[in-house]
């Protein structure tokens, strides 16, 4: 009997199915590795941050402040998790980073001083819960907004989140500690300095996968240069423990306190303002542009992620913009690259000696780095900017004033120094400011009593094209 014919070998791996998004596409396993740790170095010093000021302020040991910075990365990875995996309602599934809000550092620290220290975490994070399942609440009506945001807003606020990161990158390629005596050494701007230079011959001469790690290849390659200048800082390697689970309610059983749980509502707005603006900036960057249905899966992923995080040690969680920079630059569109990533800052949670590896990056090179990644936020809000029909109406006026009040706190960052605590968690955030700025006048100028105007990009009539990014 003769044999059958061998069907002949194929060397190439199977290709994606055209008719799926790539944001919902998977990458082959190591390229989902990579992409996605390249995001966990994009937001780790972003992450722990918080903690970090937020513990000495509170009267922690540097021993339980390193407990609170892993807890914060667990809670990270856990609110990453439900934005882009997401169950019933919960969850934008876009490649959505989730993270320790900023907004709440100095509310949290006004709350922790007026409270004895060993009161102080329990009455902030039961201050934390409460309005994380408010927000929840809310999140349905909230979501609404999102016919106030045409590409006259959007642009405005895609812009300013980018420049408002700037200063960000250019504190951390300063050394990030005001108060070292090298701050702002020649030898941290020139480490800065060359990892900028570094990305951005990696992204011009690579090609592919490479190319779209150039990211990571130039934080690893800063770091490398940065040791024998004794610029790489070992010692937390060196103390840290294999694995270490944030227990939940470790610092004692949350306290609701009226004033603080006010306080954190406050902040919970501002960050469900920041997030829809980040994510319909995700949005037009990916090609899927963020309707209301997708917003309010998102917002409900940050509220329940933030009443979740005190469970754990954590903090409210809010979009990391920086991360919408990192997509737009390196085009993987994939949110399972965002979830990988989700999936390892829970592991670096419970893995003190790996988070301690990320943590070898110093902060110079991270500036370096962030340079590029927020200038391309910048960018993408300019692009934006190009369909909102400037020449119409009074759109330029409306982005000219947006821009410049939200401009406010990053050129001038004292200028509301004398208005109550309560205010500059709105104020001292440009983006907020500027977000609710061109809101309003977009409403004032083609919305109310503009019937006599020309629908187009400024409406909700006949909203502008949404910019393509390639695969």
């Amino acid at each position: 009997m003769a044999a059958a014919p061998r069907l002949p070998r194929t060397t190439r791996s199977p290709q994606p199915d055209p008719a799926t998004h790539p944001v919902d596409r998977t990458l082959p396993p190591l390229r989902m590795f990579t992409s996605g740790l390249q995001h966990v170095a994009a937001m780790y010093a972003g992450v722990v941050a918080p903690p970090m000021i937020l513990g000495p302020a509170v009267g922690l040991t540097a021993t339980e402040t390193a407990f609170l910075m892993g807890a914060s990365l667990f809670t990270a990875g856990l609110a990453t998790l439900l934005q882009t995996i997401g169950f019933w309602k919960v969850g934008a599934r876009l490649p959505f980073v989730n993270g320790v809000s900023f907004a709440g550092v100095t509310p949290m620290i006004a709350i922790g001083k007026a409270h004895s220290p060993d009161d102080a975490l329990p009455v902030i994070f039961g201050a934390v819960m409460v309005a994380g399942v408010l927000g929840f609440l809310l999140a349905p009506w909230f979501c609404k907004l999102v016919r106030f945001f045409p590409p006259v807003v959007t642009g405005t606020v895609i812009t300013l989140i980018g420049v408002s990161l700037l200063p960000v990158a250019f504190n951390w390629s300063q050394g990030g500690n005001p108060a070292a005596d090298d701050y702002g050494s020649p030898r941290a701007i020139g480490l800065a300095a060359l990892t900028f230079a570094i990305v951005l011959l990696l992204r011009r001469v690579l090609r592919g996968f490479l190319q779209q790690i150039a990211i990571l290849l130039g934080l690893v390659a800063g770091t490398l240069f940065a040791i024998p200048f004794g610029m790489t800082d070992f010692g937390a390697l060196r103390n840290a423990g294999l694995i270490g689970f944030p227990a939940p309610f470790h610092f004692g059983a949350p306290q609701f306190d009226t004033a603080a749980i006010v306080s954190m509502v406050i902040v919970m707005l501002v960050c469900m303002t920041e997030s829809t603006a980040d994510m319909l900036a995700l949005g037009r960057i990916v090609d899927r542009p963020a309707d209301e249905r997708t917003i309010e899966g998102g917002l409900r992923a940050d509220t329940l992620g933030t009443a979740l995080s005190p469970v754990f040690n954590g903090f409210a969680c809010s979009a990391f913009a920086q991360n919408i920079g990192l997509v737009a630059m390196t085009r993987v569109r994939s949110r399972y690259v965002v979830a990988t990533a989700g999936g390892i800052l829970v592991l670096l949670g419970l893995c003190p000696v790996a988070a301690s590896v990320i943590a070898l990056v110093p902060l110079p090179v991270l500036g370096g780095a962030g340079i590029v990644l927020f200038g391309s936020v910048a960018a993408s809000g300019m692009q934006t900017l190009a369909t909102a029909a400037l020449e119409q109406g009074e759109n330029a006026l409306i982005v000219a004033a947006s821009v410049g009040v939200g401009l406010i706190p990053i050129a001038a960052p004292d200028f509301y120094h004398a208005f109550p605590d309560d205010l500059l968690v709105i104020l001292d955030s440009g983006i907020s400011t500027g977000c609710i700025v061109a809101i309003v006048l977009n409403l004032l100028f083609n919305h109310l009593g503009s019937r006599d105007r020309n629908p187009g990009p400024t409406g909700t009539e006949a909203p502008a094209p949404e910019p393509t990014v390639a695969a």
